[in-house]
C-alpha cells in the first residue's frame, strides 16, 4: 500500500454534499451495503478494505462532480462495475469513496447499419451480445463471465475471453470513450474511424488502465455482422503437449478459428462435478481442445469443419466430437466450480507466445507440487492465455496461503518472463499483483507509467494503490 499517501476521511459535510450530487438514497454508508463493497471476486480476508462511502451516480456530470469533490477534499475514489475482477481492482484499500456504475445502465443506441453501438458502463455485457444478436450482429467481447461482468469493467481491464482469437480483446472493440479524467474533466477521446494517426491513442491507454487514469462512462463499441454458419468440436488428447501444438496447427492451415479453448484432465474433473455431469473422457485422462469455427457460407463450413478434422486426426487426438452445451458449460462454470471448493482459491491468467505454452505447461506441475499447490488448468490457447485456478485444498491461514501464492508467483513469472510472457493476459494487475509488476516490469517502462500516472492524476484519488505505487 501507499503509506506515505495521506488521504482525508469522509465528514458529515462531505457526505451530505455527495448525497447533494447524487440523490440522498444514492449515497450510503450503511454497514450492511458496506460490507458487499469490501472486496471484488477476492476471498482471501486479508485483501479486505472497507470503503466509507458508496455513491451511485447516474450520469457523466454526477461522476465529474463527485470526482472534483474528491480532489478538493483528498478523498480517494474506486471505481467499481459488477465487481467480478480477480486481482482486487475494485477493492478500496484507502477506503474513501467506492463509486458503483450500475444505474448507467443503457444501450444508448444500436445501429445495425452503421455497426456501431453506444452504451453506458454499467451495462452488462451478455446484455449487450443479445441486444446484437437480436438484430443479427456479433459483438465480440466474450469473457467467461460475460453473465455477470459489466462492459466498464471490460474496458477498464481489457478483459479477454473465448472470441479473442478471431476479434482481439475488449481494446479491439473500441472506436470512443466518454472518460471522466482524475481532475474531473469530462474528455471523449478517439473516434467511430477505421483508421486513425492524429496525435496519441487515448482510448487505447485507458482501456486496461483499471481505473487508475480516468473513470469511464460511456462507450462507441463495433458491432459486426453475425456469422450464420457456425461449429463446435471438442478434441480430446491423452497427452497435453499433443493437445497444445494443435492450435498452431489450426492457424498455420488458415482455418481462422473464432475461439480455441483448452482444458485439463483435473478442470474437467472438477467441472463435472459442479454442473453433475460425466463429462467425455474425464475418467480415463483426457484433455480438452474446444474449438469453434464460424463462416458465411455453408460449403465453407464443411471445408474447414473437414479440415480440422484431419488436423485432429493428425495431431494425435484419441476422439472427436461435436462439443454441445455441457463441454462449454463446464469450461464456462470452472471457475464458479472451483469458489465452491475453496473461497479462496486464486486465478493465474499469463500470457505467452504461442510457441511458449508447451513450455509453461511442462514445468507447470513441478512448480506446483513445490508448493503443494492443487489446481486445474484452462486456457485460451488460441492467444497464448493460461489460466492456473489454484485451490486451498490443505486449509491454510489467510496470510501463510497469501505467502504460498507470492511464492508461486515468483517462480511461475520468472519463467514466463524468461519465455518473452507477461504476468497477466486479461484479470489485469490491480492490488494483487502490484508487487510482482513492479519486480518484473523493466524500470524504464514502469518509470514510463509512474510519470503517466503522476501527469494525470497528481492528488493520486483515482484507485490508488493499483497497478503500480507512485511518489
Amino acid at each position: 500500500m501507499d503509506t506515505y499517501m495521506t488521504y482525508n476521511s469522509i465528514t458529515e459535510s462531505i457526505l451530505q454534499e455527495l448525497k447533494h450530487i447524487v440523490g440522498d438514497k444514492y449515497a450510503t454508508t450503511d454497514a450492511d451495503k458496506l460490507e458487499i463493497y469490501k472486496t471484488d471476486e477476492e476471498g482471501n480476508s486479508i485483501y479486505f478494505h472497507y470503503p466509507e462511502v458508496v455513491v451511485f451516480p447516474a450520469s457523466t456530470e454526477e461522476v465529474a462532480a463527485v470526482v472534483k469533490l474528491a480532489n478538493t477534499c483528498l478523498i480517494p475514489i474506486t471505481p467499481r462495475s459488477a465487481g467480478t475482477g480477480l486481482s482486487c481492482g475494485a477493492i478500496p484499500v484507502h477506503h474513501g469513496i467506492v463509486m458503483e456504475l450500475e444505474r448507467m445502465n443503457q444501450i444508448i443506441e444500436m445501429d445495425a447499419d452503421n455497426l456501431f453501438c453506444i452504451v453506458q458502463p454499467g451495462v452488462r455485457t451478455v446484455d449487450l451480445q443479445q441486444a446484437a444478436k437480436a438484430k443479427g450482429l456479433l459483438y465480440a467481447g466474450d469473457p467467461c463471465s460475460a453473465e455477470s461482468c459489466q462492459i466498464g469493467g471490460n474496458l477498464a481491464t481489457n478483459a479477454g475471453g473465448n472470441k479473442a482469437v478471431k476479434y482481439g480483446t475488449t481494446r479491439h472493440q473500441i472506436y470512443s470513450l466518454t472518460v471522466v479524467t482524475p481532475l474531473g474533466d469530462v474528455v471523449k477521446v478517439g473516434a467511430r474511424l477505421e483508421k486513425c494517426s492524429t496525435g496519441y491513442c487515448l482510448e487505447q491507454l485507458i482501456s486496461g488502465s483499471e481505473g487508475t487514469l480516468g473513470i469511464i462512462t460511456e462507450a462507441t463499441l463495433k458491432l459486426r455482422t453475425l456469422p450464420p454458419y457456425s461449429f463446435d468440436i471438442v478434441a480430446i488428447f491423452d497427452d497435453s503437449s499433443k493437445a497444445l501444438a494443435l492450435p498452431r496447427r489450426i492457424l498455420k492451415a488458415g482455418i481462422e478459428p473464432t475461439s480455441i479453448e483448452y482444458m485439463d484432465n483435473r478442470a474437467i474433473v472438477i467441472s463435472g462435478n459442479f454442473i453433475k455431469c460425466d463429462l467425455p473422457h474425464a475418467k480415463n485422462g483426457g484433455v480438452y481442445d474446444i474449438i469453434t469455427v464460424e463462416a458465411y457460407d455453408q460449403d465453407e463450413l464443411d471445408k474447414k469443419m473437414e479440415q480440422l478434422s484431419d488436423l485432429c486426426d493428425e495431431a494425435g487426438a484419441v476422439d472427436v466430437l461435436m462439443a454441445d452445451d455441457r463441454i462449454w458449460e463446464a469450461r464456462k462454470q470452472f471457475a464458479d466450480a472451483c469458489r465452491e471448493l475453496c473461497l479462496t482459491w486464486a486465478s493465474s491468467d499469463y500470457v505467452v507466445p504461442l510457441d511458449k505454452i508447451i513450455n509453461v505447461t511442462a514445468e507447470l506441475p513441478e512448480i506446483m507440487r513445490k508448493h503443494s499447490i492443487d489446481g486445474g488448468i484452462v486456457a485460451h490457447i488460441g492467444d497464448g492465455n493460461i489460466h492456473v485456478n489454484i485451490l486451498n485444498t490443505q486449509n491454510q491461514e489467510p496470510e501463510k496461503w497469501a505467502h504460498t501464492l507470492h511464492a508461486y508467483d515468483d517462480d511461475i513469472f520468472s519463467l514466463v518472463y524468461k519465455l518473452g510472457g507477461k504476468m497477466s493476459g486479461e484479470h489485469g494487475i490491480g492490488y494483487k499483483k502490484k508487487d510482482a509488476f513492479e519486480k518484473f516490469t523493466p524500470a524504464g517502462e514502469l518509470k514510463l507509467m509512474k510519470l503517466l500516472k503522476k501527469a494525470w492524476d497528481p492528488n493520486n484519488i483515482m484507485n490508488p494503490s493499483k497497478i503500480i505505487d507512485v511518489e
